[in-house]
């Protein structure tokens, strides 16, 4: 069994000087940012630099600049292509193919589309699920949770993070979108979208505080909270934006003038300036504390981008990335994720014990279920013997070192109806196979090949010709996906369609 840090004498707090054994935990997730909606240049070259590109200069981040400074960024980082798989992989550290989790959750309804499977997990988490925010809450962290959660439908356990292994919720829900961003609509109350009111905002409603703001401050007085009473504090940042409805942030409404976007692609803008801005409030709340040096920060987006770009513009959502949120492509999954400290500091014991390489862009695979190894090998606790793990920690690429035990895999498994639809999609090494069930002609399922190093943007399928490839890219596939106990599309009678060998 592992142990705990010991009481580390001179490891102290700026302000109350109690010494602190474990790092304070942020994960920022900002909801459809996807891996082009920042300023950051995450995508990289052949030999691994970071390259710009056009929608890297649509976007002022630059606090996201200066995380990606400080600490590593991951150019290959995966989540799900919709949220509240993503967001019960973050939780859990399994992916969402047994979670069965597979879809968005629906609040009021079951969502499962005509030919999903019947009883994937509508419902989602439950009290008894094994979540690392109810484990650091064993150990004594103070557990906050502030934004969406989207865990579960209406009347679920799952609705409630308190239920799932926090102490604290403020603003989460079933709800996946807000009514309004806007405080004079009461977060949508006021204008009568009361299914999608955000809750627990009621010292905001009636002002003309911004919904990114308004969680902000909620989440600078329970970090402030938690010093007072000499709690190390894990916090759960989970901003609605950048998620429709697309309302422009009045604060930032002047950064885009004159720039030649449309009413809905200046209004996103804002929402990701938003979310950055939101980010450096909370960096120097944290150093006025004192705190910043012993706080970890990870940040990442939930799926793909979902930017309002339109046909009318250049480039797409996610360019040069092929799809955006709920595809089976690249832009469907790929996500900005960071990891640093809030501010460095060389002499710190925490940073000594977990450091972390300050501009590093990794090329390795990174994926939404490696946080919950990566948090608990942190704070140096074991996760439950019965609870399987399908990620790993990231504490040795973050320190710039090779790990020859991370997988070089990622499967994403989506049997429901989206942009991309009934489909499994599953990487390993340079290598992409993209497998198509087809329910509506059961008997001609369809494959697509893609060779991500010579064509990282999926333009050219090379299914034909490479059947050895495809053949050992299906097998791993169908491994993996019996390995994690995958549940799969129907036929219209109703009939399981398992993934099945089909020469094209």
């Amino acid at each position: 069994m592992r142990r705990v840090l010991p009481t580390i004498a001179g490891c102290l707090l700026g302000v109350g000087a109690v010494a602190q054994q474990r790092p304070n935990i942020i994960v920022f997730l900002v909801d459809d940012m996807g891996v082009m909606d920042t300023s950051v240049p995450f995508l990289t070259d052949s030999v691994g630099n970071p390259c710009r590109h056009k929608l890297n200069d649509w976007y002022r981040t630059p606090n996201m600049e200066l995380l990606a400074q400080q600490g590593t960024r991951f150019s290959t980082f995966y989540a799900q292509s919709v949220s509240s798989p993503s967001r019960t992989s973050l939780l859990t550290g399994q992916n969402a193919t047994r979670h069965h989790t597979t879809n968005w959750i629906h609040p009021e309804s079951n969502n499962r589309t005509e030919y999903g499977p019947h009883d994937w997990n509508w419902m989602g988490l439950n009290a008894c699920s094994v979540t690392y925010p109810r484990l650091l809450k064993q150990v004594g962290y103070r557990t906050i949770y502030v934004g969406k959660a989207h865990f579960g439908c209406v009347s679920s356990e799952g609705e409630n993070p308190l239920n799932v292994g926090f102490d604290v919720n403020i603003g989460g829900s079933a709800i996946g979108e807000p009514g309004s961003y806007f405080g004079e609509d009461g977060y949508g109350e006021i204008r009568g979208e009361e299914s999608r009111v955000v809750p627990h905002l009621d010292d905001y409603r009636g002002t003309p505080t911004f919904l990114t703001e308004a969680l902000t401050q909620c989440a600078l007085e329970e970090i402030s909270k938690s010093v007072r009473e000499g709690k190390t504090f894990y916090l759960n940042m989970a901003h609605y934006a950048v998620h429709n409805p697309f309302q422009s942030d009045p604060r930032f409404f002047s950064n885009y003038l004159g720039k030649g976007m449309s009413e809905q692609t200046q209004a996103y803008a804002t929402l990701v300036e938003g979310v950055d801005y939101s980010l450096g409030v909370l960096l120097q709340h944290l150093k006025k504390l004192g705190i910043a040096e012993n706080t970890l920060i990870f940040f990442l987006g939930d799926n793909g981008g979902d930017a309002p770009l339109g046909g009318a513009e250049e480039c797409a959502s996610s360019a040069p990335l092929r799809g955006k949120k709920g595809s089976e492509y690249e832009g469907g999954t790929r996500v900005p994720f960071i990891v640093s400290w809030a501010q460095l500091d060389a002499e710190n014991y925490l940073q000594q014990q977990f450091p972390i390489a300050s501009g590093y862009a990794c090329s390795d695979f990174g994926t939404v279920m490696d946080i919950f190894p990566t948090i608990l090998d942190v704070v140096r606790v074991d996760k439950p013997e019965h609870h399987v793990v399908d990620g790993n920690s990231l504490l040795r690429l973050c320190s710039k070192k090779k790990d020859s035990k991370h997988r070089n895999e990622f499967l994403l498994h989506f049997p429901h109806e989206h942009r991309g639809s009934y489909f499994t999609a599953y990487r390993r090494g340079d290598w992409k196979l993209i497998y198509y069930y087809n329910p509506e002609n059961p008997e001609e399922p369809h494959c697509k090949l893609f060779n991500l190093l010579e064509d990282p943007y999926e333009e050219n399928n090379c299914v034909k010709g490479n059947v050895r490839i495809r053949k050992k890219m299906f097998n791993k596939m169908c491994q993996l996906l019996k390995k994690q106990n995958a549940q799969y599309p129907v036929d219209k009678e109703g009939n399981t369609l398992l993934p099945k060998w089909r020469k094209d």
